[in-house]
């Protein structure tokens, strides 16, 4: 991953401007297929399979007048005065909405179907309006109509406002204040780099791929049903992580070039480095993000695709914007000798320690007091978690001033709570004879039901198959209560169904997200254990170890009640909510569950960035205790400037951000904050210290099944140190004690052999070992020492090294081996390389190289006769001449028998002058080519040199010079990541 990574940077840097245009026309043409488009957002709390939800489907299908978006028109008369004295105006206003032409139904207060539409002070009223079906979640096409209907009714001396589900948010609001964010993390980047124009590189970054996130999810609201805070959730965290991850990235490059490297060179190295972490860590919150989707909602599933999206386009603006647009600024990101950002970069942290290796060692010398203090910390918070309420929005969260939140003021003025959320009971009335004392008699069994103010309309279809009636609970739709009388009424319901002989079921808007915000909170510990497993997993392969995986999931729990904790006390208690814009109440219902989520990827980013830098030191030889401070210290400064820029980006969208985004936005703060300093950076090097060596304890047999991460870029180390090797060593193709093995028994061959470009090299060894030798260059099994071909070394270049080597089995093993004739065999191998030409081109290119094999060995061949039945000679040549057509630099020949006589000389004849012929024919021809032997060197020295180098590096962490040289380079590529 980190040599990929690295070559992506580069090609990137080296293509600067063709990467800048692309993601310009990328931006571009997703901000513009958006608005021609036409965003639709919408809210749609829908979750199939729930009670409610398939009653109110049903309705949809039989009862469609009142599935359809509901608005309640809500009056109140000047003081001293009465709604009946102003009732001209009201049902004048009725009548002008009646001819809107999406409005199904109009009951105004004094209509025979009005259900106690007048308050008891007679200075509150309401009309209830029902739209024609529009969709799940769709926002009714007359809304705007109607609400022109009001300005006769102000103009007579009432106060008009307009309530009910179809006025909810259709945009998304963002304000001045979330732009603040953006600025402190602008501030906090000029901090960290001294330089404006370095600040300035990952604000851009995140704000194109924010651009692009965006514009992707207004998009697709014109296509499917998307939740207005989904676009607002998708900047929130694409801003954060994407100037957080071109961060870290720009951090090591700007360090690298304070110590003197080059641009090109920095870059791919910072991209190979640092962003093989942030592949890693975006990889966690993406898969956290997806995840949501085993919650099985389908707003949650939207927004969190919508949330996955932006981490993946901030991780891939990471990877290429960034370099191309560092390539283009060359030298200016280069700190000037003796600046501030120049002498923190070449600052020794044991000769002048900084600021994070006084913490760091402040904390290694009292571990015990450091977990204490923060346990007692996160104790504290996380006690009002155990208040949790949860609820999906209405209303009356919704900002005071607008239209939908004074409707919801007055009607629980006039009215009382339970008028602003009412739910309703669908009855099955098809085997029913007398519908309206059935009705009478269900309602008055409904009415005795604790928690029921009372019973208002009720009313058949024109078919008389379903009918519905109106419950008016004594409490508002986000109290517990209201929940606990839906609970209620589904627990009466076969005993009422019984003696009317009359199914019923709880619907309506409010029993809907009753039934959501249960399905999220019998979610929320699956989902956690979910979460925690994952992380454990995850960490267990990056880490390579028992304890340091526990830990940390262990702190991503803290993290979370202490997250939780806060926002019941700010949001719910309404600790500071005046101070922050907060309205009291139950918990946004899925807050939970999006939160866990997002702060899961997050923790371990900072798990990543901090704790890979104290393995790393402890490969290098620190003792364990060292290296938890070396590698905190190396880590320490970019990490606390990403976490109070995200800390910064999330807590902007608190005081002025939309009801539902509030409680996410103060939980991602916190979380952020507490995880990152008090966790990451107080509790985990406490305990690590604690646990010493035993942290990084590994079952020998779990370390050998489980794939090398390589999150460090450890292996980048290892090329860039083969590539030096490489330029030093010279030749064509070089081997310097290249020894494959597998688990490195005792015993295997090991090679060394310098042989130039064109050069035919006589392989004298057994056939197992020569087998062992090329799998090995193919990289097929692991090997120790250097290999180069034409300057793509082991390890790291193995694609490089498998398009270079034509290896060609003389025992028909692959080519020929079912009976194919030379032509077939021939055409066969074209058509690989060019499926799309047509069958006259590959005979025509067939017979051609069957002429040139048969030219090359001297006698003609015979297109029609099977390869097995060919002289070994002539087999020899047509399987050469097939290998040849890849134009591999180095042709390999070999069989488990005894090559033919003349195999290489026929080689030679076909192969041009730059390919490198290997054989293991005794007395190859050289036809005027260099001849170079290569024979495996003695085991035994081989099995005593290595002893001696364990030996070395047991004593001396250097160890030897390629070890040394690793060393270095494995630091230079990431002390300070």
């Amino acid at each position: 991953m980190a040599t990929w990574l690295s070559r992506v940077g580069a090609a990137s840097m080296r293509r600067a401007w063709l990467v800048i245009v692309a993601w310009a026309a990328i931006l571009g043409g997703v901000l513009g297929g958006a608005l021609a488009l036409g965003p639709n957002m919408q809210e749609s709390f829908a979750i199939p399979g729930t009670e409610s939800q398939e009653a109110l489907d049903h309705l949809g299908s039989v009862f469609p007048q009142v599935a359809g978006s509901s608005v309640q028109v809500v009056y109140r008369a000047p003081d001293g005065e009465s709604v009946e004295q102003h009732r001209d105006a009201i049902e004048q206003q009725a009548t002008d909405i009646d001819a809107i032409d999406d409005v199904a139904s109009v009951v105004q207060p004094w209509s025979e179907f009005a259900a106690e539409q007048i308050s008891d002070d007679d200075r509150f009223a309401y009309t209830q309006v029902q739209f024609e079906p529009q969709g799940s979640g769709s926002t009714p096409a007359g809304l705007d109509a109607l609400v022109a209907t009001a300005d006769a009714a102000r103009a007579d001396g009432l106060t008009v406002e307009f309530g009910g589900q179809a006025f909810q948010a259709t945009s998304v609001p963002i304000s001045w204040v979330e732009g603040l964010g953006v600025i402190f993390a602008g501030v906090v980047l000029f901090v960290t780099f001294w330089s404006f124009l370095a600040a300035g590189l990952p604000l851009l970054t995140a704000l194109i791929g924010v651009g692009i996130t965006m514009g992707g999810v207004l998009g697709a609201s014109a296509l499917v049903t998307v939740s207005n805070s989904a676009p607002l959730m998708a900047l929130m965290i694409g801003l954060a992580v994407g100037i957080d991850y071109a961060l870290f990235i720009l951090s090591k490059h700007r360090t690298q070039l304070a110590r003197g490297m080059g641009v090109v060179e920095s870059g791919s190295l910072a991209v190979g480095t640092a962003g093989t972490a942030v592949v890693f860590a975006g990889l966690t919150v993406v898969i956290a993000l997806v995840g949501l989707l085993i919650v099985g909602i389908p707003f949650l599933s939207v927004m969190g695709i919508g949330a996955a999206a932006s981490v993946a386009i901030a991780v891939a603006a990471a990877a290429t914007l960034l370099p191309a647009i560092m390539a283009l600024l060359g030298e200016r990101l280069r700190p000037k000798p003796g600046s501030r950002a120049a002498r923190l970069a070449e600052r020794d942290v044991d000769t002048a320690p900084t600021l994070g290796m006084r913490w760091v060692t402040g904390i290694t010398k009292r571990p015990v007091l450091a977990i204490v203090g923060v346990l007692a910390i996160i104790g504290v918070a996380a006690v009002p978690a155990a208040s949790l309420e949860l609820a999906l929005p209405d209303n009356g969260r919704e900002a005071r001033g607008s239209t939908q939140r004074m409707a919801y003021d007055m009607l629980q003025e006039g009215f009382g709570e339970g008028t602003t959320g009412p739910l309703v009971v669908m009855a099955e009335i098809t085997q029913v004879t007398d519908i309206l004392g059935v009705l009478d008699r269900l309602s008055a069994d409904l009415e005795q039901i604790p928690g029921v103010d009372r019973i208002g309309s009720a009313f058949p279809d024109e078919t008389a198959d379903t009918a519905i009636i109106q419950v008016i609970a004594e409490t508002g739709p986000t109290d517990h209560a209201t929940a606990e009388l839906v609970r209620a009424i589904r627990a009466a319901a076969p005993e009422i169904e019984a003696e009317h002989d009359t199914p019923i079921a709880v619907t309506g808007a409010t029993a809907v997200q009753i039934d959501v915000s249960q399905r999220l909170q019998d979610a929320l510990l699956p989902f956690g254990i979910v979460v925690v497993t994952l992380a454990v997993v995850l960490l267990l392969l990056v880490f390579r170890s028992i304890l340091v995986p526990i830990t940390a999931a262990i702190g991503f729990v803290l993290s979370v009640l202490a997250a939780f904790g806060t926002v019941v006390a700010v949001m719910q208690w309404g600790w500071g909510a005046e101070l922050l814009h907060v309205e009291p109440g139950p918990i946004l219902s899925f807050m939970p569950v999006l939160l866990m989520a997002v702060l899961f990827g997050l923790a371990m980013d900072y798990q990543v960035f901090l704790v890979s830098g104290m393995r790393e030191a402890h490969a290098h030889g620190h003792s364990a205790v060292s290296a938890v401070r070396h590698g905190f210290a190396a880590n320490a400064r970019v990490v606390t400037a990403a976490a109070l820029i995200m800390f910064l980006v999330f807590f902007a969208f608190v005081p002025e951000g939309m009801a539902m985004i509030k409680a996410i936005a103060l939980g991602l703060a916190v979380g952020v904050a507490v995880d990152a300093f008090l966790v990451r950076m107080t509790l985990i090097p406490a305990v690590m210290t604690l646990l010493g060596e035993r942290a990084w304890w590994l079952p020998r047999g779990l370390d050998r099944a489980m794939p090398d991460m390589d999150v460090e870029g450890e292996s980048l180390g290892r090329h860039r140190v083969a590539l030096a090797w490489a330029a030093d060593a010279g030749g064509h193709l070089a081997l310097d004690r290249l020894r494959p093995a597998i688990d490195h028994e005792p015993g295997a061959a090991s090679w060394t052999v310098t042989a130039p470009r064109g050069a035919v090299v006589r392989l004298d060894a057994a056939f197992a070992d020569r087998q062992r030798l090329v799998h090995a260059l193919l990289g097929d099994i692991p090997a120790r020492g250097s290999a180069h071909l034409g300057g793509a070394a082991l390890p790291g270049d193995v694609g490089a090294l498998r398009a270079r080597i034509g290896l060609v089995d003389l025992d028909l093993v692959g080519v020929g081996e079912r009976g194919e004739t030379a032509l077939e065999a021939a055409r066969g191998a074209l058509a690989l390389r060019s499926p799309f030409a047509a069958a006259p081109v590959l005979d025509r290119r067939a017979a051609a190289l069957v002429a040139r094999a048969g030219t090359a060995a001297g006698t003609p061949i015979d297109p029609a006769a099977p390869l097995s039945r060919l002289a070994p000679i002539e087999r020899a040549a047509v399987l050469l001449a097939i290998a040849l057509e890849r134009g591999p630099s180095l042709l390999w020949i070999d069989a488990a028998s005894a090559a033919p006589a003349g195999a290489a000389g026929v080689a030679a004849r076909l192969a041009g002058a730059d390919v490198t012929i290997v054989t293991s024919e005794p007395s190859p021809e050289a036809h005027g080519r260099a001849a170079v032997d290569l024979a495996p060197a003695d085991a035994a020295e081989e099995d005593a040199h290595d002893a001696a180098a364990a030996d070395a590096h047991d004593t001396d962490p250097a160890g030897d010079a390629p070890t040394q040289a690793l060393a270095t380079a494995a630091a230079d590529t990431g002390a300070d990541r």
